[in-house]
């Protein structure tokens, strides 16, 4: 094996896909040629990209990390002159290309706008709200909100995210309301997106010919676009609704078959929708190629109880965030010789790994302030790609989505085993949330994110609840994209709008062709708009128009999508 392959080459790769983008200092003279009339007060550098497995890369691109919203304006102004892009980065925590699309030549006139850097303050708004620079870590504003008592119901598991690209793909946790639970004010069930109480973005002005920062309230009707914007905006700063923060209990079993936790809807025993009604917080993660997935439920618990270790800080599964030895091991060989035969064991591997080490830390029963046990995933994990749906329905039904989709994919699976091929390596990941209600945040008139995967259907007032369905595979893995294309596939015909309906997760793969990602025209055509629905499809692409109409902020996928 090839140190690029063994385990210390491997964990060497995680690492330097973890790290944050090394910007080297432009020659100036260089610079001066390349981009003539630059802000002077913005520094230039050379940076690569890179997402987060490494699929979408791009080599010495230029890119600034402006200090302040109106520097970013300057440099928004500058490009829209020169004939450039424009594109956010903040930890390039993503799959699609919704920044940088594939095979992206350093010749490009794009500019990488590092929102990480600078744009990271954060201060308290009143007692309820919070104001924050987009390009703070979610780990930092939970952080920030728990010392002054507050917090959210849910986030997502990686605290390395940027609050403004969390937002730009209506990013989400795992959260409904258990049986005979009240929500908090200033809480919700649906996505971070359905938090925001303004939003300042950068725009073209029409009465001064340029671009401009300007503040939207959630009460009008632009502000509706650009709370889940997909990067066809740029926001520098916004105001999100809080609420008190929650002592959470999570407790994490991997006792439970498949075969009962995904059972048939009036099934007896412990399903995933029990577990939702006496908790409201659950999360699986079913390894291929074994029985019983990694179930982890969390429950409002205003005190310790007795069995629960107290937790002070987040990431309390370090066996997750660690790549360990026998999973490194077979991940290498996989990779670098082609044995992809050994999904099975690095399945069994990985299902070991959380059973063993759930005990081994201690891990399996924690308690503390919401953060703590909200976020646990580090960027030191296994890079793995991921497909992604959200599927809208009524909480009644949300078993029977289980069930169907569970069966399908454990049949499926077996049979390209059956012909030796073995397309999936990693999980299916199962979470459920509620929808983006605009009523949450406690605004008279309070828009719903158009764009978002958790909008409501006017139409279906029944649909409360939306099941989101993951499934991982290192990148590269032979028949992966034939495999993925049947699951959409069977999610589009199943789930086509009786009791339940589908939308793509932005940040995840989708429109799968049988060797690509992001290509099916169908899908990216006539699916995705027609499940937003085509009158708030057309009316968001025309905001998106509007207030950037010299497409400053954009790329060739982009412009695809809302052609």
């Amino acid at each position: 094996m090839t140190d690029a392959f063994s385990r210390r080459g491997f964990l060497r790769t995680a690492a330097a896909l973890a790290a944050v983008p090394t910007l080297l200092p432009a020659d100036p003279a260089v610079a001066a040629q390349e981009l003539p009339d630059f802000p002077p007060e913005v520094a230039l550098y050379r940076s690569a990209y890179r997402n987060w497995v490494g699929e979408i890369t791009a080599d010495g691109l230029w890119a600034c990390a402006p200090a302040t919203p109106d520097q970013v304006v300057a440099v928004v102004n500058w490009a829209w002159r020169h004939g450039w892009r424009v594109r956010a980065r903040g930890s390039s925590h993503g799959w699609s290309p919704l920044t940088i699309t594939r095979d992206t030549p350093p010749d490009t006139p794009v500019l990488l706008v590092d929102t990480a850097s600078h744009l990271t303050g954060l201060s308290l708004e009143s007692p309820t709200s919070v104001r924050a620079g987009t390009g703070v870590t979610l780990e930092a504003l939970l952080t920030y909100l728990e010392e002054h008592g507050l917090g959210v119901t849910a986030a997502p598991a990686p605290g390395n995210l940027t609050l403004g690209g969390a937002l730009a793909i209506d990013a989400h946790g795992t959260a409904v309301p258990a049986r005979g639970e009240q929500r908090l004010p200033g809480h919700t069930y649906g996505s971070l997106s359905n938090l925001v109480v303004s939003l300042t973005a950068v725009v073209w002005d029409e009465a001064s010919g340029a671009y401009a920062l300007r503040t939207y309230d959630r009460d009008e009707a632009d502000c509706a676009a650009l709370l889940t914007h997909l990067g066809r905006s740029l926001i520098t700063e916004v105001v999100l609704r809080v609420g008190a923060d929650t002592n959470l209990r999570c407790v994490s079993r991997t006792d439970i078959p498949a075969g009962e936790l995904f059972a048939a809807p009036g099934t007896d025993g412990r399903t995933l929708a029990s577990f939702l009604d006496r908790a409201g917080r659950v999360e699986a993660i079913w390894f291929a190629f074994t029985e019983c997935p990694w179930l982890k439920v969390w429950s409002v618990s205003p005190s310790r109880p007795l069995t629960s270790r107290h937790v002070t800080t987040p990431y309390n599964y370090p066996f997750s965030d660690n790549v360990p030895r026998p999973v490194a091991e077979l991940v290498g060989r996989m990779v670098a010789d082609g044995a992809w035969y050994l999904a099975p064991v690095l399945g069994n591997a990985q299902y070991d790994t959380a059973a063993l080490g759930l005990v081994a830390t201690l891990s399996a029963d924690i308690w503390g302030p919401s953060k703590n046990t909200l976020l646990y995933l580090r960027p030191t994990t296994l890079r793995i790609a991921t497909n992604g749906y959200a599927v809208l329905t009524s909480r009644a039904q949300v078993q029977r989505v289980l069930a169907e989709f569970t069966a399908f994919y454990r049949e499926r699976l077996a049979a390209y085993a059956g012909r030796g091929q073995f397309p999936v390596n990693g999980s299916v990941e199962i979470r459920v949330t509620g929808l983006d209600d605009p009523a949450e945040v406690g605004l008279e008139g309070a828009r719903t994110p158009l764009l978002s995967a958790l909008r409501p259907r006017g139409d279906r007032t029944e649909w409360d609840t939306a099941v989101w369905l993951n499934i991982l595979t290192l990148p590269g893995t032979p028949h992966a994209e034939a495999f993925l294309r049947e699951i959409e596939r069977f999610v589009l015909r199943t789930f086509d709008g009786g009791y339940a309906m589908p939308r793509v997760e932005w940040s995840k793969g989708w429109a799968y062709t049988d060797v690509a990602a992001w290509s099916d025209a169908e899908v990216l055509d006539t699916v995705v708009p027609g499940s937003i629905g085509e009158e708030a499809w057309g009316q968001a692409s025309g905001v998106l128009d509007r207030l950037d109409p010299h497409r400053v902020f954009g790329n060739a996928f982009l412009d695809r999508l809302f052609r």
